[in-house]
């Protein structure tokens, strides 16, 4: 029997994608306005992120490659074969899938969408994310052709939101207020970060369901912290019971159709001691600071350096652990960083209009110290043109999350 290397399956119908096709047709249009700058023939994305945003479509690799090969005039997904037709129903445009018959089918798939008698000069690639085996056998099947990184250049442009992306955005906001509030319920003395956890996570998801019937529903999760565990800002949650006077950290990430938001909160269970208090109101001092300094025309770097000034005041400083706060979008935990909107020192990004952007200022006291434990708070807050809305709407400080359990 002969098998294909590759093949196109249109089974069943085109799903509902969480953005209009006119929004699709912008963001191509965009990108393709950088292409003819930059002199490109042909874009080859491998990126979760950056396929997500221009297709629809979020791939699973387990080891296998994807792609989304943008041209002049065309869009194509490539896809494994294992995923059947899923890929074609979730992507704004066409997809061909690569079967696991033979070696290399992934590039025989690229091929076979590129006109044999116009090779493409310059072809546009991510290298913060292709490997170096697929770069070098993509290489070596467009030997006459000239490599270029747009990595940046993509990052730049998903930097800004659409109307429909940032409506997208303030309901993850929402949903995670939504989620929170179902963790305080279940917070009590006896019960493990896990159990805790999964009530939040449960009642998100729920809710994402009922705002967007016809999405996918992937990765919506709950880190929830408490005493030492509380350190780290990604640290995952354990089944270590909570005890009264523990710090807590209140973590939810709400995903939909790729597009990650949050909500973090320091809570202390029962009662808070004077060391621990001392810490945290300084620590919500700064972040309200920050809110305030988030608007258009500021410089990241700037409101940095103003609220490092202000930690240094209150005696916090040299407990501070990383950046002020980062852009949202097409992101979460192991994809899709836009690392060029980020609140810290080394980047002078200006922020405008569009743009989203979390604060979320912490400090870390080790263990055997007074008031040890991680502090942490956290809004997102949408650029306007004149001011920022802050959507995250999920109380903070003493005053509202000391948890009688």
């Amino acid at each position: 029997m002969q098998r294909p290397d590759f093949f196109s399956l249109k089974n069943g119908e085109k799903a509902k994608l969480p953005f209009s096709n006119d929004e699709y047709n912008q963001r191509l249009n965009k990108l393709r306005y950088v292409m003819n700058k930059d002199n490109l023939d042909m874009i080859i994305l491998t990126s979760m992120h950056n396929i997500a945003y221009y297709s629809g479509f979020i791939y699973c690799s387990f080891g296998r490659p994807y792609g989304c090969i943008i041209t002049e005039n065309k869009i194509v997904t490539i896809s494994a074969n294992i995923d059947a037709s899923q890929p074609w129903r979730r992507s704004h445009c066409e997809n061909i899938i690569y079967t696991d018959w033979k070696k290399d089918n992934f590039l025989k798939a690229i091929t076979s969408i590129i006109d044999e008698n116009k090779i493409p000069k310059n072809i546009g690639i991510e290298n913060d994310h292709i490997t170096l085996e697929i770069s070098e056998k993509i290489q070596s099947i467009f030997s006459a052709s000239t490599f270029k990184d747009i990595s940046k250049k993509l990052m730049k442009l998903r930097m800004i939101k659409s109307k429909e992306e940032i409506e997208i955005i303030k309901n993850g906001a929402r949903i995670a207020d939504i989620g929170g509030e179902e963790i305080v319920k279940n917070i009590k003395e006896g019960a493990t970060e896990l159990e805790i956890a999964i009530t939040g996570r449960d009642k998100m998801e729920k809710e994402i369901a009922k705002t967007y019937p016809n999405a996918e529903y992937m990765d919506t999760w709950v880190w929830f912290q408490s005493g030492i565990n509380t350190d780290g800002a990604h640290n995952p949650k354990t089944n270590r019971k909570l005890v009264n006077g523990d710090i807590l950290s209140l973590n939810t990430f709400p995903m939909i159709s790729g597009y990650y938001t949050a909500l973090e909160r320091t809570l202390f269970l029962d009662n808070v001691n004077d060391e621990s208090l001392k810490a945290w109101e300084a620590n919500v001092k700064v972040h309200k600071r920050g809110l305030e300094l988030i608007k258009p025309g500021v410089k990241c770097s700037d409101i940095c350096n103003e609220l490092n000034e202000l930690f240094a005041e209150l005696g916090y400083l040299q407990y501070r652990t990383f950046g002020y706060g980062h852009s949202f979008g097409v992101l979460s935990h192991f994809y899709g960083r836009e690392a060029g909107l980020e609140l810290r020192e080394d980047i002078d990004t200006v922020l405008e209009e569009n743009m989203v952007i979390s604060m979320e200022p912490m400090i870390l006291i080790p263990e055997g110290n007074p008031g040890a434990g991680g502090y942490r708070e956290h809004d997102i807050l949408v650029i306007g043109k004149d001011r920022s809305e802050n959507i995250t709407k999920f109380p903070f400080g003493p005053e509202h999350n000391v948890i009688k359990g």
